[in-house]
């Protein structure tokens, strides 16, 4: 839910990153994390060349693909274009490191 909340403040901040709903927040949340973690390490290892390359900042190109990838499949989730998934990726993986250091703190004191 976090993410989805993640979502929402980078589609107010970004006029080209649209998201219709909460619902749908949520739904492109869960769809971005289902790409991260299975078509992002292939994309990864298959441009490994350029990536090494560019000394990592490809991997910038990849976290876009990903975010344009859910916005292209997804209805109430929608990127206008490239320069857009850029910094709305950037920023929505900003707080995504955000919101995991925050729980990994919070819940780290619990035990």
């Amino acid at each position: 839910m976090l993410l989805a909340a993640a979502l929402l403040l980078v589609a107010h901040w970004f006029p080209g990153v649209n998201v219709t709903s909460f619902g749908s927040a949520l739904i492109a949340a869960l769809v971005l994390g289902l790409l991260n973690t299975f078509v992002r390490p292939i994309l990864i290892l298959l441009t490994l060349p350029v990536t090494l390359l560019t000394l990592g900042l490809f991997l910038f190109v990849i976290n876009a693909l990903m975010f344009l990838a859910a916005g292209s499949i997804l209805e109430g989730f929608q990127v206008d274009g490239f320069g857009w998934a850029l910094a709305g990726s950037l920023v929505y993986s900003l707080w995504a490191v955000v919101i995991d250091a925050a729980l990994e703190r919070l819940f780290s004191r619990g035990s």
